[in-house]
């Protein structure tokens, strides 16, 4: 049994307006899979490399084994996976992923939207969530996120959330088939004293 108190604000549930978090459940299964299935050219060119078709590692097999790695590090204190759900549908995933306690108390962004509902600012909202989330009860003080340069949406959420870029890490991550270089943009706490969320609100066309 690990301590509690080694994963702060472990397990949540997370919600505002049309935005719903949650941990991974079973039951999601069928519904991942089919919207992952859906979004292959939407997301295929940002993702880990990986053996196999895309078909063979989105079943919903495929996804009791990933929820069950995830939730194990969420128990160990090392991850806090979510699943993104508008309007009740499933939406994405945000994940602060390679969380590390002691002096330095921050952890990595990773997230991804169903095309069905980019464009809405349902992505930016689940991010800004989760990292209220993680800069309060999770009591984090940093979130890192790297994102390939080319990924022009992606640089634009975290650009809106308050994330500064802080540099280039080259031939950084080995996505879709060959080492990319990645920008890293980070955020702090004390970056967004009202909170992400607020920060998003107030960008909302008026």
């Amino acid at each position: 049994m690990v301590d509690p108190s080694l994963r702060p604000g472990w397990p949540a549930h997370l919600a505002w307006g049309p935005v719903e978090l949650h941990p991974p459940r079973r039951r999601d299964a069928e519904e991942w899979s089919r919207v992952r299935l859906a979004n292959e050219a939407w997301l295929a060119p940002w993702e880990p490399t990986a053996a196999g078709p895309w078909a063979a590692r989105h079943t919903p097999g495929a996804y009791r084994v990933m929820r069950r790695a995830l939730l194990r590090r969420a128990a160990m204190g090392l991850s806090l996976p979510f699943v993104i759900r508008v309007e009740g549908r499933f939406a994405g995933q945000v994940t602060v992923d390679n969380v590390v306690r002691g002096a330095l108390r921050s952890g990595n962004l990773g997230y991804w939207i169903d095309r069905a509902v980019a464009g809405r600012g349902m992505a930016s909202l689940a991010v800004a969530l989760v990292c209220d989330h993680a800069f309060g009860p999770a009591r984090l003080h940093r979130l890192q996120a790297d994102i390939r340069p080319e990924n022009g949406p992606s640089r634009g959420l975290v650009h809106r959330l308050g994330f500064r870029h802080e540099g280039l890490l080259r031939r950084y991550l080995d996505i879709d088939g060959d080492w990319r270089d990645h920008d890293t943009f980070a955020l702090l706490a004390e970056d967004v004293p009202g909170g992400v969320v607020e920060r998003w609100r107030s960008r909302l066309p008026r």
